[in-house]
Parts: structure tokens; sequence; C-alpha cells
């Protein structure tokens, strides 16, 4: 799996983006930043994205993506989420308002989007892509809008994303159950002086991020993202005090990783 990472942190500033990965050039997972990064060429080639849930920062370069590829006329994106992502995208995004309902342009036969429920725990496989096919497993998390995390698995080799989520327990069960599982993508958030807030938010600190690898039972690498801009330091500094039983190390933008 060639695992793309568009964009890292959970928000916005000079070299910092939002959240944003791609598999083998033709799959996202969420889109915080994409059309920051790819050029018109690639952004064409990405047809199907996860929405893990409907927060901007997760979900802001969507609206300009469609824009710059329903053109081609080829065919539509797919936007694979659950009902209640798609409550919200729909009520909040598309809605003519915010940004126009790209399921219905140019028509509702030949849309730009298709937007696909999934269904919590119930595998589905995306098999047209440049590479091997991936069965994807949306996995529910504890995060403050209805938010879950994705199992990708591909050739033999699955990985965790567990999108945002405070201190939760179903997704560490999934990947404890995974005997092929090669790493965990997992969120830090704030710094741990900041843990009321981490708390009210539903995000993770270094603390409760020690808290939630004691439930992980594979000494496997743990990849961290989501880092709030302005703590980027802070957490850098506290987590680098801190030892854990997995690898745990920040998730480099820029970087493909091939799980």
């Amino acid at each position: 799996m060639r695992f793309r990472v568009i964009g890292s942190f959970g928000g916005d500033a000079p070299g910092l983006r939002m959240t944003s990965f791609l598999v083998d050039g033709a799959l996202a997972v969420d889109a915080g930043a994409l059309t920051r990064v790819l050029t018109i060429e690639e952004q064409a080639g990405v047809r199907h994205i996860l929405l893990s849930h409907s927060h901007m920062d997760h979900t802001a370069s969507l609206p300009f993506l469609i824009e710059n590829s329903f053109s081609n006329g080829e065919r539509s994106i797919n936007i694979y989420c659950t009902a209640r992502v798609l409550a919200n995208v729909r009520r909040h995004l598309f809605n003519n308002d915010t940004w126009p309902d790209f399921s219905r342009i140019p028509d509702r036969l030949y849309p730009s989007i298709r937007f696909v429920e999934v269904e919590p725990g119930q595998p589905f496989v995306i098999d047209d892509l440049p590479g091997d096919p991936v069965e994807v497993t949306a996995i529910p998390v504890n995060h403050i809008v209805p938010t879950v995390g994705f199992l990708l698995r591909q050739a033999g080799r699955s990985v965790l994303f567990t999108s945002d989520t405070g201190p939760t327990d179903e997704v560490w069960r999934v990947a404890n159950a995974q005997e092929d599982i090669a790493a965990v993508i997992t969120e830090c958030s704030f710094p741990s002086s900041l843990q009321r807030i981490a708390d009210v938010s539903l995000h993770l600190t270094p603390t409760t991020l020690a808290a939630e690898l004691e439930k992980l039972d594979a000494s496997i690498p743990v990849l961290l993202y989501h880092f709030k801009p302005p703590y980027v330091d802070d957490l850098r500094a506290e987590l680098a005090t801190l030892s854990f039983r997995q690898d745990v190390r920040e998730l480099e933008q820029d970087r493909v990783y091939e799980f």
C-alpha cells in the first residue's frame, strides 16, 4: 500500500496542512488539503474519497477537488461515508448555499459525485485502483460529531486510521483482531496542559494517548497526526519525554509510506 501524506495536521498554517491522505494515487482518505498539493492532473486521478467526518479540517478541499475534476465528464467521484456523516455533509456543505450540490450536477443521472453510504463494521472493496483492490471497514470512534476510523487492507496487509477521537474502545478491539496489521495512525491534538480542552472536544493529549495505547496489544508502529498548529512544538517536546511499548512517531507530511 502506497500511502501518501498530503496533510497531517489538525488545522491550517504555513507548512502545516489539514488532514488528507492518498492511497495509490486514486483513493483519498479525508480531504482537508488535497487541492493545495495535487496537480490538476493528479486531482483528476482521485476517483474515491473516504470521509471520516464532516469537520472542515477533513473536508475543506473537497468542494474544490470536485470543481476541478467534474468538467472532464468521464465518471463520478465516489464519496464513501456513513449515513450520519452524509447527513452532515449534505446539510452543511453540499447544500447549494455553502457550495453547489454536485450530486445533481450536471444532472441526477450523471452526477459529478456519488455518495455511497457505508455501514460501520461491514467491509467493502474498492477495486478500480491502479494497485491491488483495497478492502475498507468503517469503525465508530468517540468524537464530538459522528466519526469513523477506517481499517484499510490491501495485498494481505492492513493499516488502521482512527481519525479524530477521544478515549474510545471499539477501534482498538478491531486493531487487536487483525493478524496482518502493519501500523496504526491515530491522533494527538493538544498538549496535556490543555487536557480540559481536549476532553471537551474529544481529542487526545499525550497523557490520554498513552492510556489508549495500553489497549493496543501489538507492538507495531503508531504514527501520530492532527497536531494543532499552535501546539506543534509543545507536543513534540512532551512526546519526546514519554516512553511507549509501541514505536510511536509523528506522521511525516509529504512522505509516502509503504505498508
